[in-house]
């Protein structure tokens, strides 16, 4: 299965999403690259949609390698094989993570603007991404989620690996993945359009799907 961009990914998404519709269930997008798929998810959905900030701990040199990843609310989620197999010691780990907390304030200043993150207690939260690859940002996600006690979390994502999935699946209420194709070869390969989503589009994103709903 190839998409298009995020936004055709999102609307395929939300039509596998439909038991979710209305009632109290919010999705939350990962950004930057979640945010477009949300966006659709939520508008097809009729349900709000937010952020909920993760930031990947990439590897020295090689940061499309994750060695764990951080989430909003200070969850660190890590990845021992990997970290133990490239030899990371611990200071390394540190200063890597510290960067990567300073970014995921300023990302969520950055869309949020100051305001706080939404309620989700005792609701059903839709987590979504443009796909997975090691799982590490949704797992982080999923931990940090669970501390605001929501009813269920769903984790949606147009594509995953097979082993990605079998890992994340039991951490979920529910999973919802589009394509797990073998061999995998990275999310951006099962899309036409991946170009990078700026912090401008998540906002406007995220401004449209909010003036959606209070009109709704």
């Amino acid at each position: 299965m190839i998409f298009t961009d995020r936004a055709d990914a999102g609307r395929t998404l939300a039509i596998e999403l439909a038991a979710y519709a209305g009632g109290d269930t919010r999705v939350l997008a990962l950004p930057r690259g979640g945010v477009p798929v949300a966006y659709e998810a939520a508008r097809a959905l009729n349900v709000p949609l937010d952020v909920f900030v993760v930031r990947k701990i990439g590897a020295p040199g090689r940061e499309e390698l994750a060695l764990g990843a951080i989430a909003s609310g200070g969850v660190r989620v890590l990845n021992e094989d990997t970290i133990a197999a490239l030899g990371v010691d611990p200071q390394m780990l540190e200063a890597i993570t510290q960067r990567e907390l300073h970014e995921l304030r300023r990302r969520e200043e950055a869309y949020r603007g100051g305001l706080p993150a939404p309620d989700v207690a005792q609701r059903t939260v839709v987590l979504i991404d443009d796909g997975l690859a090691t799982g590490a940002s949704m797992h982080a996600a999923v931990l940090a989620l669970r501390e605001r006690r929501p009813r269920a979390i769903v984790a949606a994502v147009p594509v995953a690996p097979a082993d990605t999935c079998a890992m994340l699946a039991p951490l979920v209420d529910d999973l919802v993945v589009l394509s797990t194709p073998e061999p995998f070869r990275g999310v951006g390969a099962w899309y036409v359009d991946f170009s990078q989503v700026s912090d401008e589009r998540v906002r406007e994103l995220l401004s449209d799907s909010a003036h959606a709903v209070g009109k709704s």
